[in-house]
């Protein structure tokens, strides 16, 4: 979108009073003047050092900014024809908190977040919320304000966002922007530039089987035009995500489309940035597996997509009819821990925030071996429910012995000789008991690939 030759000096939405700058960086800050204005960026922390630039025949301008180490507030200055001063710009850490209703969810609606306002007198932490819209070309000025973080703001801020803030600011001591661009209801594919979409058969087939729902886009990339699109350039440091449910009706290529939609938004920022996200919680969902074929999906990502991290909240539901977790510091915490660990190179054990996935089984004398990714301390059942099943060549699973060994998982049964395949809370809502000994849980898995039945998912 161009500007008209004769405008005034205009910014994007993201850059404002009370941002967070991504520390130790070359930024850059863009907008909008007359036709071939020369304008002088400065940046009052070090040597306040001049950067110049000129409009562009479109009035478009850019520049980049080379931030220090964190700490702030300082101010910048943009000088062309007229003055813009930004006040109160911190520079420190930036992650952009995206996904539907679980993201979305604010403090005000979380148990532990309406705990937490009287604590959240925290103006090293500052809050951009992007307000919610769609639109069919990528757009350029973008909606949404910085606030600083105060129990007032707090309280209608993405609680998930909020804590994993929270959480980074009080360990590493140095201002953090939240980006909250989050939707409820949203499939993943509004997120994903269109043409990602139009151009793949199979994510196409899927984004045609997501039914139309009132207050809730499906058309493919409008929400990604609308929303992620005016924040770049913007440099962050990685981006945390919690979605699926609104892909639970065409589960079966949503690895495909997080890989589309991550390596879109990594190269639009021009960074390989970490992506930390949830799997989605266990819930009674229509018809039978959905929701475990999402979580299935999610677990594939992790080795799809480099830099990602997956965290499993499951432990933390109360009533699996109600598809929004009451507490979200859990969550929160869990994605910071990752943040803290892999990002910022914190000594945080691996096995405090990563949780147990299935990698590989073999068979042995009449019984399944299974092992995990990240359970390297050991397994520990911590419920009087067998979770597992077995089945052979006819495909019919049977309860199972579990005996855990180790790191590993040793399954049979006396139903079935020759076993095949094991499946761990393969359905949309059990809950796991079998955790790491740090207390994580074990994501539930199959080893095998068989078309599943579909049907109707029974009441409990």
């Amino acid at each position: 979108m161009g500007i008209q030759a004769n405008a005034q000096l205009r910014l994007p939405a993201v850059i404002s009073d009370h941002m967070v700058l991504q520390q130790q960086s070359d930024v850059t800050l863009w907008g909008w003047a007359s036709a071939s204005e020369e304008l002088t960026v400065t940046g009052s922390w070090g040597d306040k050092i001049d950067v110049k630039t000129k409009a562009m025949n479109t009035g478009s301008w850019k520049v980049s900014l080379k931030t220090p180490v964190a700490g702030g507030p300082y101010t910048i200055t943009i000088k062309g024809k007229e003055q813009k001063i930004l006040n109160d710009v911190m520079i420190g850490e930036v992650w952009i908190c995206s996904g539907q209703s679980n993201m979305e969810w604010t403090n005000n609606d979380a148990i532990d977040g309406k705990k937490d306002s009287p604590n959240a007198d925290i103006p090293f932490i500052r809050f951009f919320k992007v307000t919610r819209s769609g639109a069919n070309d990528p757009q350029v000025h973008g909606e949404g304000e910085w606030k600083v973080c105060t129990p007032e703001t707090m309280k209608w801020f993405s609680s998930v966002s909020y804590f994993f803030g929270k959480k980074l600011n009080a360990d590493i001591k140095i201002p953090v922007g939240l980006m909250d661009v989050s939707w409820g209801g949203t499939p993943a594919e509004v997120w994903t530039p269109a043409e990602k979409i139009e151009n793949n058969l199979a994510l196409k087939k899927s984004s045609d089987k997501i039914p139309e729902k009132d207050g809730w886009p499906r058309t493919p990339g409008v929400v990604y035009n609308a929303m992620i699109r005016p924040l770049v350039p913007y440099t962050i440091a990685g981006a945390i995500w919690y979605q699926g449910e609104g892909n639970t009706d065409a589960p079966e290529t949503y690895a495909l489309l997080m890989k589309t939609m991550i390596e879109s938004w990594r190269a639009d920022f021009e960074k390989e940035f970490p992506f930390y996200y949830v799997q989605i919680a266990p819930f009674t969902y229509e018809t039978k597996f959905q929701g475990a074929l999402i979580r299935e999906q999610q677990s594939k990502i992790l080795t799809m997509v480099p830099k990602t991290g997956m965290v499993i909240i499951s432990d933390f539901v109360e009533d699996i009819k109600d598809i929004h977790p009451k507490y979200k510091k859990p969550v929160g915490d869990r994605l910071a821990n990752y943040a803290l660990s892999d990002t910022y190179k914190r000594p945080i054990s691996k096995s405090a925030y990563e949780s147990p996935v299935y990698k590989s089984m073999v068979v042995e004398k009449g019984k399944i071996r299974i092992s995990f990714m990240f359970g390297e301390n050991g397994l520990i059942n911590r419920g009087a429910t067998n979770q597992f099943t077995i089945a052979g060549e006819d495909k019919k699973f049977y309860p199972a012995i579990a005996t855990i060994d180790g790191n590993t998982i040793v399954v049979s049964s006396k139903q079935v000789k020759l076993p095949v395949a094991v499946r761990f809370c393969f359905d949309n809502s059990s809950i796991p008991n079998l955790t790491n000994k740090e207390g994580l849980p074990v994501s539930i898995f199959r080893t095998d690939s068989w078309e599943l039945d579909m049907s109707a998912e029974e009441s409990k």
